[in-house]
This record gives C-alpha cells, structure tokens and sequence, in this order.
C-alpha cells in the first residue's frame, strides 16, 4: 500500500483531469490521511468539484471531523501531490458508515471480490493505470479503483 501511496501524485499528474482517477485516488489518499482509528467511522463516498464528500455516523462525529478538517485536508492533498480536494464535506449517513464497518468485518471470498473488483475498472482508470510500471503496484491501483467504481454502481455507499 505504500507504493501505491507513493505513486499517487505521478498517477494523478499523467491522468490529467479524469474524474475518476481524481476520485479513486482521493479515495486511497483518504484511508492513508485518516488513519486505521477513523476507518469505521468516516467514510469517504464521493469528490464532486474538489470537494470530498466524508460520510459520518451522527453530529458528535461530524464536529470534531469537522475541527480537524483543515488537518486533514493538509494531509490528503500532500499524498496526493496537488491539491485534488479543496474542501471536506462531512455528512451524516449513518448506513453508510455501518455498510464501511461490514465490509471491514473479515471476508468470506477475497479471491471473488478481487476479481470483481479489478472486473470494474474499465475506461480512463484503465489507461492511467497502464502508465504504472510497477505490475504489483498497478494491481492495487486497479483494486482500489474497481472497488469504488463497483460500490458507486451497485449503489452501496
């Protein structure tokens, strides 16, 4: 995960202003900024004109993520070597942060969801990911791309 994290800024800068790269590596940035210890309790669900939109359990949550916004949005963008997110929106949508916590319960077919996951990755995610020479590095960008493609499209949060 660290070259992946690593490779963020290269990645970004030879996708050019795709949405979807913008939006799969914000995704990535996020986990990374966040922490393990926010993982399950802010979820990053979409970036829509710079903003990233952060899904948050209830207002308690929603206020301090909101203290530490400036903070995190320092961190976000220095993983991703320019500044793809200028605002954080945190909204309550507390299905959606219990829909995160399933998913990091263990799973029961990983090789499946690999597989579904690298299946969602099409298009311009596809090219900007040719561009990563690294094979194993590239596989997690697929991964992590797919992943938020097919949640979009499922309609899971």
């Amino acid at each position: 995960m660290d070259d992946l994290i690593r490779a963020l800024p290269k990645l970004l800068r030879a996708a050019g202003e795709t949405e979807e790269v913008a939006e799969a590596a914000a995704m990535v940035a996020w986990r990374r900024a966040a922490g393990e210890a926010l993982r399950g309790q802010a979820v990053p669900f979409r970036l829509y004109r710079k903003t990233l939109i952060v899904a948050v359990a209830d207002t308690a949550w929603q206020k301090q993520l909101e203290a530490m916004s400036g903070q995190l949005l320092f961190r976000l963008n220095s993983l991703l070597g320019q500044a793809v997110v200028t605002y954080i929106e945190f909204r309550i949508d507390p299905v959606t942060v219990r829909a995160e916590r399933d998913t990091l319960a263990p799973r029961t077919n990983p090789q499946e969801q690999e597989k579904r996951a690298l299946e969602s990755a099409t298009g311009q995610v596809r090219s900007a990911a040719d561009a990563i020479h690294d094979e194993e590095l590239r596989r997690r960008f697929l991964l992590a791309a797919g992943s938020c493609i097919d949640r979009r499209e499922s309609g899971k949060p």
